[in-house]
């Protein structure tokens, strides 16, 4: 059989893909908001009720998701959860009420809560370690890759036939990838297509808590417990309310400070899910940098990213500084690259602390500290967008980074578990 030269670059790639469908049915609902509101008649305080639904829902699942993925192993669980969202999705096409659109989108977010840990998990097999964090740069690309494409996408289908189509498009694509998934992903010992070079660059470049297929793995409980997940669960914590808003909220905030319409939607509400694209292959290549330069290790090159990443997050906390609409846009586009940067060293840094039998439930853990913080802002900011307004809010944002990264840098240690209780039994031998 033919040996495919680079494969780990195609099978990223098709993980990439199935991040940008599921970012695509996550955005379907905020680019078409100013319809649905118009048309079900739904208030700002019911459409952030079905941005949370969506968010718990998620939230609840992302442990349960990460367990599952590392149960049934990356492609069979994906898969499974793949087939569910896209389905959930094009049912929401049958939605009459905001209710029905709650039911609907939670039911979304509980199938699209494998998407991280499963990426996650495809990134740990398939990269070495100095290669990882570029490798989820490329697939975490995906999701503002997806929130770029829905806003002209969704504008496309209500003016040529409505928002319902919008959904059953986004399912069918979605549903469309977790078929080729199923097909051409297999784990690097089982792709026969993988030359026997790039195998060996593969394993022999991950640590060894990812080179080891032991039976011993570390139970949620004990995860919970221990330091290095608070390390990563609290900054995650702090910095997942500015992507939940960048995805839900941009083109409502445009619409009601600037009224925009569905024309100027489409033309400008994909721009910071652009640079975001910047900020996840920047963010991904900026750890290996900064080792060279600086002479740090793995983890706290990641640390580096983050700070970046939260100091830039304060030009969106500035956009109740300025009137023009324009430089929002551009404000906002600083804090797309600014979070999807930092974002990116977040999520690998689970791959980088957690062996490869507990990554995917301890990424869904992480996940599920993050998505607890975007459910509980997003009904603030279903309270408070109309009354107080949207800057106060994103000012908060950045606040909220710049303590994340105060938390990475005071917390988080800089070895895996793995060397840290190897030190630990050493230490306990000696005496």
């Amino acid at each position: 059989m033919r040996k495919i030269q680079g494969l780990r670059w195609y099978m990223i790639a098709l993980v990439t893909m199935g991040t940008i469908l599921g970012y695509l049915t996550r955005n379907t609902i905020a680019a078409a908001a100013p319809t649905l509101m118009a048309e079900l008649h739904i208030s700002t305080q019911q459409y952030s009720y079905i941005i949370a639904a969506y968010s718990a829902c998620y939230t609840i699942m992302q442990p349960v998701a990460g367990y599952v993925l590392d149960v049934l192993g990356t492609k069979v669980g994906y898969a499974f959860f793949a087939v569910a969202w896209a389905i959930f999705c094009g049912a929401t096409a049958l939605a009459g009420s905001w209710g029905g659109l709650a039911i609907a989108r939670g039911a979304v977010g509980a199938a699209e809560a494998a998407m991280i840990p499963a990426g996650l998990k495809a990134s740990s097999e398939w990269f070495p370690a100095k290669e990882r964090s570029i490798a989820v740069g490329y697939f975490n690309v995906g999701s503002s890759i997806g929130g770029m494409i829905a806003p002209p996408l969704v504008v496309w289908a209500i003016v040529m036939h409505s928002w319902q189509m919008a959904f059953i498009i986004s399912g069918v694509l979605s549903f469309a990838w977790s078929m080729a998934w199923l097909i051409f992903y297999k784990h690097p010992r089982d792709q026969k297509r993988l030359s026997e070079e790039e195998r060996e660059y593969i394993i022999g470049g991950q640590e060894a808590h990812h080179q080891t297929n032991n039976s011993k793995k570390m139970s949620a409980w004990k995860i919970l417990q221990n330091r290095q997940f608070w390390g990563i669960a609290l900054p995650r914590f702090l910095a997942e309310p500015a992507w939940g808003t960048f995805n839900a909220w941009i083109p409502l905030f445009m619409f009601k400070a600037y009224g925009f319409d569905l024309k100027h939607i489409a033309m400008f509400a994909w721009m910071p899910m652009l640079f975001a694209d910047l900020g996840c292959i920047v963010g991904g290549y900026l750890p290996p940098i900064f080792q060279r330069v600086f002479g740090v290790n793995l983890i706290v090159s990641r640390k580096l990213v983050v700070t970046m990443g939260a100091i830039l997050m304060i030009a969106p906390g500035t956009i109740g500084l300025f009137t023009s609409p324009y430089v929002a846009i551009a404000l906002l586009c600083v804090g797309g690259f600014a979070h999807q940067s930092l974002s990116g060293a977040l999520i690998t840094l689970s791959s980088d602390v957690f062996g490869r039998n507990e990554v995917a439930t301890a990424n869904g853990l992480t996940g599920m500290a993050a998505w607890t913080a975007s459910t509980m802002f997003a009904l603030v900011v279903g309270a408070l967008a109309d009354t107080l307004g949207f800057s106060p809010l994103f000012a908060a944002l950045a606040v909220f980074d710049i303590l994340g990264a105060i938390v990475i840098w005071t917390v988080l240690q800089n070895k895996p578990i793995s060397e840290l209780n190897d030190s630990k039994k050493t230490k306990q031998a000696i005496a």
